[in-house]
């Protein structure tokens, strides 16, 4: 009966996806039915522990955080978990070799949330992205490659400069949120109570060069994945695209999003270019 408890945890990280991202939902969809399901383990996983540090502010945080984590190891040590969350990421964990610093890098970052909220150095920014986004990256890539190291090796870079772009995307468009009710600022020497277009453009053109990084990694990813990543890269580019074109004080006082109906233009535009072979 163990493997209808693995169908049920499965569901739920599925379930957990399509309610909290519809557009990374979306791009999973675009991904081989072999490896969908895996990266629906990894998104239930990253997006429990960032909603304990984010969202849940009438409970006590740090306990909470506490418990997943206690819960996490023994799920990675056991194989198993009564957490049906935790349960399906230990699967894709152990089936494809997920490497334990990446989830220990991602917790240690998920943690600086519950304490810390000015990062003031490029430093500590860059530490913070490689365990809340690079690591993410990293973890689905070894989904994608399906245990060749020698092609994991290859784009690891590239998957790990998209990751910091849709991390500092997310960081951009949630300026409101993340200072006003988090009181958290990510970007270093940027003050975000003036925030100016020079600063804006300056955040802007750094995640345009993480893009071009990743972008070349997208086009040499094996047939199974490209197309997805491709869909999430075209979403999040647009986005950034959209943050460009609005005014710094807009940036600062409101959420900028795709709409749905611009979703589904990108994705049908997107497959001509996949079938088109113009990646």
């Amino acid at each position: 009966m163990k493997a209808l408890f693995d169908t049920v945890s499965y569901h739920c990280s599925k379930i957990v996806t399509r309610s909290y991202s519809t557009s990374f939902s979306l791009a999973t969809k675009m991904l081989a039915k072999s490896i969908r399901d895996d990266i629906y383990n990894i998104y239930g996983f990253v997006r429990f522990a960032d909603e304990i540090v984010d969202s849940f502010h009438d409970y006590d945080k740090n306990i909470l955080f506490n418990d997943f984590s206690v819960d996490l190891e023994k799920a990675l040590e056991h194989k198993i978990s009564l957490n049906p969350i935790l349960n399906s990421f230990q699967h894709t964990y152990h089936q494809y070799g997920i490497e334990k610093h990446m989830v220990d890098s991602f917790m240690k970052s998920m943690e600086l949330d519950l304490h810390k909220s000015k990062y003031l150095t490029q430093e500590e920014f860059k530490t913070y992205i490689y365990g809340s986004a690079d690591v993410v990256g990293l973890m689905c890539l070894k989904v994608f490659v399906k245990g060749d190291n020698n092609k994991y090796n290859e784009l690891k870079d590239s998957a790990m400069s998209l990751g910091s772009a849709f991390q500092k995307v997310n960081f951009l468009r949630d300026l409101k949120a993340d200072h006003e009710g988090l009181n958290r600022t990510y970007f270093p020497n940027t003050d975000l109570n003036n925030l100016d277009e020079k600063s804006k453009l300056e955040i802007i053109n750094d995640i345009e060069e993480d893009f071009a990084k990743g972008l070349q990694g997208i086009k040499m990813l094996p047939i199974e994945a490209k197309f997805g990543v491709f869909m999430a890269y075209r979403y999040y580019h647009q986005l950034l695209k959209k943050l460009k074109k609005t005014p710094a004080l807009q940036i600062k006082n409101t959420r900028i999003r795709v709409a749905n109906v611009k979703k589904i233009e990108l994705l049908m535009r997107s497959y001509v270019k996949y079938q088109l072979n113009l990646l």
